[in-house]
């Protein structure tokens, strides 16, 4: 069935992103680079300026009214995660300033207690540099070795490599659900089921599918969980790791000072339960509230709803771009309906840097992203030094990429001019 206009989430929500009307370089701003950053809805915006102008003050620290109203806000947002991940209890939510904070918390507090030399981490050759650099760091002092699982030949997860990697002296798999280069959905759950079969711990990258498709951490069975909250319409600077809470009981903490303590003393310290324990100092108070709202607007829409049209756009963004004999798309081709993939797309076109293909398209008024996108080691796997790629999100239609489309081959046009 052909969608119209009118019946399209994206007709519905649209009004609710004020910089969707944005005017760039003398065009209605087509954004196309949700995989870096969303943008936030009224909703968003106006928790965070309430907050500031009703109940700004210290959390947990104050009985007056306003530490109490923020109190109640900050740790009723925390209860919001925990069910939007179905995680067991709200007490399995840590917030962090992001994503790649969250994967350092696990790393320098479980990592660095619990892996000795010998002992072994696998990864992937499509991790994010967040999900690469601490373990990197973490190897090299406690003698830890890396492994890493490669791509088939249609550039998705390799199940098989990654079974022959397991052993018994495996102690971590750490993996990304949805690469943001290549689009593709890893198996989580029956990574974490093997992983699982030889004592290892499991740590899910969540950055490109909690904001994007319905997560149960319970059903995919992950020790740890980690997502950014700036991708998913809430702000910059606030983030989350869940985790299993024997597993973050049984972790020691990853900062000191206020508020993750029961007791201090000159020679020594007890420190607070969960999830307080890995939240030193003064948080991200009015960005948690902000995160809560965020978790609320895609609840409302609902995350089958968002997925479902996703895949609509995924399928008619890849119909237009295989029609380009230039260019050259990375990761899987999606299913007939879209799905089996991310809605994003990176992709090369031969001589033309996409440094300069972005500078272009953004005269059109249309935002994409050019560069490694923060996984140069996979860019090396793939040959190539750099991609574009156009990301999509809920807000998006198909109009939008229409104008892409259009700016991406009159781009084509004026540099074949140039490289004949």
């Amino acid at each position: 069935m052909v969608i119209t206009p009118e019946k399209t989430l994206a007709a519905k929500v649209r009004q609710d992103f004020p910089i969707l009307q944005e005017i760039v370089n003398g065009k209605t701003l087509v954004y196309l680079d949700n995989a870096a950053t969303s943008q936030k809805p009224v909703a968003v915006l106006e928790a965070l300026r309430s907050y500031y102008e009703h109940s700004n003050a210290n959390v947990h620290r104050g009985v007056h009214t306003l530490s109490s109203r923020a109190t109640d806000a900050y740790e009723g947002a925390r209860e919001k995660v925990a069910k939007f991940v179905n995680a067991a209890s709200e007490k399995e939510i840590i917030y962090t300033r992001n994503a790649s904070e969250a994967i350092n918390l696990v790393a320098y507090s479980w990592g660095w207690s619990n892996l000795q030399r010998g002992d072994e981490v696998i990864l992937t050759v499509m991790e994010h540099h967040s999900n690469l650099v601490p373990w990197q760091i973490v190897a090299a002092r406690t003698g830890a070795v890396l492994k890493f699982v490669e791509l088939t030949d249609t550039q998705e997860f390799d199940f098989e490599q990654y079974r022959s990697l397991l052993s018994d002296k495996t102690k971590l798999v750490s993996v990304v659900h949805g690469s943001n280069t290549l689009g593709c959905i890893n198996p989580v759950k029956k990574i974490a089921a093997l992983a699982h079969e030889f004592g290892a711990k499991v740590l899910i990258d969540g950055c490109q599918s909690v904001p994007h498709m319905a997560i149960d951490v319970q059903d995919i069975d992950c020790d740890w969980l980690v997502a950014s909250g700036h991708k998913m319409c809430a702000a910059t600077g606030i983030g989350f790791l869940y985790g299993k809470l024997e597993v973050l009981r049984s972790m020691p903490p990853f900062l000191g000072g206020g508020e993750m303590i029961a007791d201090v003393f000159l020679d020594h310290s007890t420190y607070a339960d969960l999830p307080h324990k890995f939240e030193a100092g003064t948080p991200a108070i009015a960005e948690a509230v902000a995160l809560g709202a965020a978790v609320d607007y895609l609840s409302a829409i609902g995350m089958d709803k968002i997925a479902e049209y996703e895949h609509e756009l995924t399928a008619y963004l890849f119909a237009q771009l295989n029609q380009i004999p230039e260019l050259t798309i990375y990761g899987p081709q999606p299913k007939a309906d879209g799905s089996g993939r991310s809605a994003l797309a990176a992709f090369t076109c031969g001589a033309v840097h996409p440094h300069d293909l972005s500078t272009i398209l953004d005269q059109a008024g249309v935002a994409i992203r050019a560069g490694h996108h923060c996984t140069q080691p996979l860019h090396r796997y793939l040959g190539a030094q750099s991609t574009a790629r156009a990301s999509l999100y809920f807000y998006n239609t198909r109009e939008e990429i229409d104008t892409f489309i259009t700016a991406l081959k009159e781009a084509i046009d004026f540099f074949s001019g140039i490289f004949g």
